[in-house]
């Protein structure tokens, strides 16, 4: 692109929390400021932390004890309705079908702006927090993202099987764009991967890691099963399972069933 764009991101979510939408809105926003874009950040607060970063402006949130690292974010700011036409932005990227989600769209409908929304997950997944007929919380979720994408201009998803799962279960198949969410491989580059091992007892066995909230929705007992018939196969794999949640201690009670 050869014009410097104005993009405001709209999140639930962004630093400090730790999350695969975190990591997504940084990783692309760096990349569009390598690019010459100016990039503005729309989260939740995020109390005593100080941002490091230019452009983040936050929205009043309170914590959810049911989903610890979700805090619940008010969707109303007089200062971000006064401030957004002055940014002269020239499109609005949102991160979540609600809450701030909602702000995105309404403002980019107020501004005449593009709206684009990344569909991160499958939100359906999600439905086991409300307590109430999970059938009908479930087809409640696909009405809301089914009404939000119609708003929407473009949709980008981090992988092809994303792309799949939005015609086949939303229809949607036109203005897609699958972009995968990149990664800083530096850190790990830097790893000294040999004192690791010792300082752990890994000596020379084959390690699978994976690293991801530990929660229902992430389906870790299916991961758990296809090791299992790994490790049944292959004796000298060990099997690293990295992160926190309320799944913890159901998952560290089937780690000793399989070892």
């Amino acid at each position: 692109m050869d014009k410097h764009m104005h993009i405001a991101h709209f999140t639930n979510t962004y630093q400090p929390v730790v999350s695969g939408v975190v990591r997504s809105i940084e990783t692309f926003r760096q990349s569009l400021i390598e690019l010459g874009h100016l990039v503005f950040i729309f989260a939740q607060d995020a109390g005593n932390y100080e941002d490091t970063e230019p452009f983040i402006f936050r929205y009043t949130a309170f914590d959810l004890p049911a989903t610890h690292d979700f805090p619940l974010t008010i969707p109303f700011s007089p200062f971000v309705e006064k401030l957004l036409p002055s940014l002269k932005l020239d499109v609005i990227h949102s991160h979540h079908p609600f809450l701030l989600g909602h702000s995105a769209a309404r403002r980019a409908t107020d501004l005449n702006l593009p709206l684009v929304f990344t569909f991160h997950t499958r939100y359906r997944d999600y439905s086991h927090y409300i307590p109430l007929d999970q059938k009908m919380v479930k087809r409640q979720i696909d009405q809301v993202i089914s009404d939000y994408m119609r708003r929407c201009q473009h949709i980008v998803v981090p992988s092809e099987s994303m792309r799949h799962l939005l015609a086949e279960e939303y229809g949607v198949t036109r203005h897609v764009t699958t972009v995968p969410t990149g990664i800083n491989t530096q850190p790990y580059r830097q790893a000294d991967r040999q004192a690791v091992r010792q300082e752990q007892g890994w000596g020379e066995d084959k390690v699978l890691i994976s690293i991801g909230r530990l929660a229902e929705e992430k389906n870790w007992t299916t991961l758990l099963a296809a090791v299992i018939q790994v490790m049944q196969k292959y004796p000298n794999v060990r099997f690293v399972l990295i992160g926190e949640g309320d799944e913890r201690k159901s998952l560290l009670d089937s780690g000793e069933k399989i070892s």
